[in-house]
C-alpha cells in the first residue's frame, strides 16, 4: 500500500510577493477613447454651450454694459448737477434740453449711473414731499458704498417718519446706524431711532440706544447730548 503523501508547507511558503494590480495606461486610454465616442455629442455640444456663454459674457460687457454704462453717465450729467444744488424738479424731470433722472432710470436703470440716479432721484422726491414715491425709489438702490447706502437707509426712515408709519421709520433708522459703524452717520441715525421710539412710547428700547451711542461713539456730537435724553427717561449718569 502506498501511502499518499501531502507536503505541508507553510502558508505563503515558496510563494512570492504577491504582485499588486499595475495601472494598465494603454486599456485606461481605450476606455476614455470608447467613453468619448459613445457620448461625443454630449460632449462636444457641451464644450460649445460653454464657449458661447464665457464669449457671449464678455461680448456683453465690452459692447453692450461699457457702452451703454457711458451713455447713462452722459444722460445724467446735467441732472445731477441740479441735484447737487438742491434744484430737485429739474433733477427729476430734466429741463427740457437736458435729461432727468427719471429718464436715465427708464432707459439705463441696470447701469451703475441708472443705480446712482434711483438713489438720487428717491432723495429727491423726499425733499419734495412725496415721500412713498421717494421710498419706492430708495428702496430699489442698493450700493457698495457703505456710506451713501447707510444714508439711504436714514432717508427712508426720514420719509416713513413723514407719512407717520413710526414703525417703519425706526426699523430704517436702525438699518442706517447699524449698517456702516461710523463716526458720521451711525449716531445721527440712532439717535433718530431713539428720538422715534420715545414718540412710540418704547422707552426702554430708547435707553438701550443712547447707551449705544453713548459707549460706541464718545466723540459724537449726539453723544455729549445723550445724558439730557437719557436723564429725561430717568437714567441717571455718571
Amino acid at each position: 500500500m502506498v501511502e499518499n503523501k501531502t507536503d505541508i508547507q507553510p502558508q505563503g511558503a515558496g510563494q512570492g510577493p504577491k504582485k499588486s494590480k499595475e495601472f494598465d495606461l494603454e486599456a485606461s486610454m481605450h476606455n476614455a477613447e470608447d467613453f468619448f465616442q459613445k457620448n461625443k455629442k454630449v460632449i462636444t455640444y457641451g464644450v460649445l454651450a460653454l464657449v458661447v456663454v464665457v464669449g457671449g459674457f464678455f461680448a456683453y460687457n465690452r459692447f453692450v454694459k461699457g457702452p451703454n454704462e457711458s451713455k447713462a453717465r452722459e444722460m445724467a450729467f446735467q441732472a445731477q448737477r441740479y441735484f447737487r444744488v438742491d434744484s430737485f424738479r429739474l433733477a427729476l424731470n430734466g429741463d427740457g434740453a437736458a435729461y432727468g433722472l427719471l429718464d436715465v432710470i427708464k432707459k439705463y436703470g441696470g447701469t451703475k449711473a441708472g443705480n446712482l440716479a434711483k438713489y438720487q432721484a428717491g432723495v429727491s422726491y423726499v425733499k419734495l414731499g412725496e415721500f412713498q414715491k421717494g421710498i419706492d425709489l430708495l428702496k430699489e438702490f442698493s450700493s457698495n458704498d457703505l456710506l451713501v447706502q447707510s444714508m439711504a437707509y436714514g432717508i427712508t426712515g426720514d420719509a416713513f417718519m413723514e407719512l407717520g408709519k413710526d414703525a417703519e421709520g425706526i426699523e430704517y433708522y436702525k438699518k442706517a446706524g447699524n449698517y456702516n459703524n461710523n463716526e458720521l452717520t451711525s449716531p445721527i441715525y440712532l439717535m433718530r431711532a431713539g428720538l422715534a421710539l420715545e414718540k412710540s412710547n418704547k422707552k426702554d428700547e430708547a435707553i438701550q440706544i443712547y447707551k449705544t451711542i453713548k459707549e460706541k461713539y464718545p466723540m459724537s456730537i449726539e453723544a455729549s447730548n445723550v445724558d439730557k435724553y437719557l436723564a429725561r427717561l430717568g437714567v441717571v449718569t455718571e
